[in-house]
């Protein structure tokens, strides 16, 4: 039916309500809020616990990489100088069974103990060396902190020692004892070893007053001497112990 012009009326618009509008605002606020949490879930989801993990600031305590073995973890080398590990007496070959109260099984394990215990925090470590089990402390550090002592080592002005022998040693036990120590591969003709009268063969238990357990510390070892300054290396030879003073050279 035609109405006449004079006959049609304006519609007015229906206004929404305040109260409409903040329901609105809640519903799309709580949508977009669910889709973000589904979209971080599924993030997580994909991506590895361990990359999770290592995101995850840590303690440090200042020793080449742990590897599991019988009755803890051990490691082959402490640094960087004057790191945790260093300050608190280890050595490479040492056997870590406890740390802050809690055995240690693994290097798994080790490494979350350290992710747990916050940094600068000092913790009683229990270790075996030669068969002993030992007490020592050790204050843990962040990977800053780490990554400055080994620019300062690596920028020291003194520079590098050189020992003089070509690298080649193997841990072997000392014959009627529970001590390992590092058997001698190749000298270097004329170099400070070998001017001092070592010898091939023979086997390095101290380096300037430190035990020699591993092959890796006493290379570590021999770095840090200061160039030129004289060592006491303490060697056993034909079941002979024997301290030899050495003269360092710079590498």
């Amino acid at each position: 039916m035609v109405v006449p012009p004079g006959q049609i009326r304006k519609r007015r618009r229906r206004r929404m309500s305040g109260m409409t509008w903040m329901f609105l605002g809640l519903l799309i606020f709580f949508i977009v809020g669910g889709v973000f949490t589904s979209i971080i879930n599924s993030i997580r989801d994909r991506v590895p616990a361990q990359i999770m993990q290592q995101a995850a600031p840590r303690s440090y305590a200042g020793v080449d990489n742990f590897e599991t073995t019988d009755g803890g973890v051990t490691f082959a080398n402490v640094e960087p100088p004057d790191a945790p590990a260093d300050k608190a007496g280890l050595v490479g070959g040492d056997i870590i069974t406890t740390v802050d109260g809690q055995p240690v099984h693994s290097d798994d394990e080790m490494t979350e103990i350290l992710r747990r215990i916050p940094i600068g925090n000092t913790v009683d470590v229990i270790y075996i060396r030669d068969g002993e089990t030992k007490n020592t402390k050790l204050t843990t550090i962040s990977r800053e902190e780490m990554k400055r002592l080994e620019d300062v080592f690596a920028n020291r002005p003194q520079g590098r020692g050189q020992f003089g022998y070509n690298g080649r040693g193997e841990r072997v036990e000392i014959p009627n004892t529970k001590t390992f120590g590092v058997e001698l591969g190749g000298i270097e003709a004329n170099n400070p070893a070998d001017l001092a009268g070592i010898k091939e063969g023979d086997i390095v238990v101290e380096f300037g007053g430190i035990p020699i357990r591993t092959p890796d510390e006493l290379m570590s070892r021999v770095r840090r001497a200061l160039p030129y300054s004289t060592v006491t290396v303490v060697v056993m030879r034909n079941g002979e112990r024997l301290e030899i003073p050495v003269k360092m050279g710079k590498r």
